[in-house]
């Protein structure tokens, strides 16, 4: 299965490229940029998948959108997700 996740720009290294964070965690990552129509600035809010950032969303799409994803993990796994 493949997931996409929401994750909030923290500071772009390149032209095409971004440092995002996931959720409120301490996972970071880099995530291409080349395959959005509009540039991203710091603050911005994208969702990643295999390491390319797809579209941007707002902050209210992707704080639902981890939400959610929080609520089904801690149904399966039993604990609280920490992202």
């Amino acid at each position: 299965m493949c997931l996409a996740i929401p994750a909030q720009v923290i500071r772009i290294e390149s032209e095409d490229t971004a440092r995002v964070r996931i959720g409120e965690s301490s996972t970071f990552l880099t995530a291409s940029t080349m395959l959005l129509p509009e540039p991203v600035q710091p603050g911005d809010f994208v969702i990643v998948h295999a390491g390319f950032a797809l579209h941007k969303l707002d902050e209210k799409e992707a704080q639902d959108s981890l939400e959610a994803l929080r609520e089904i993990a801690e149904a399966a796994c039993g604990v609280p997700a920490n992202f």
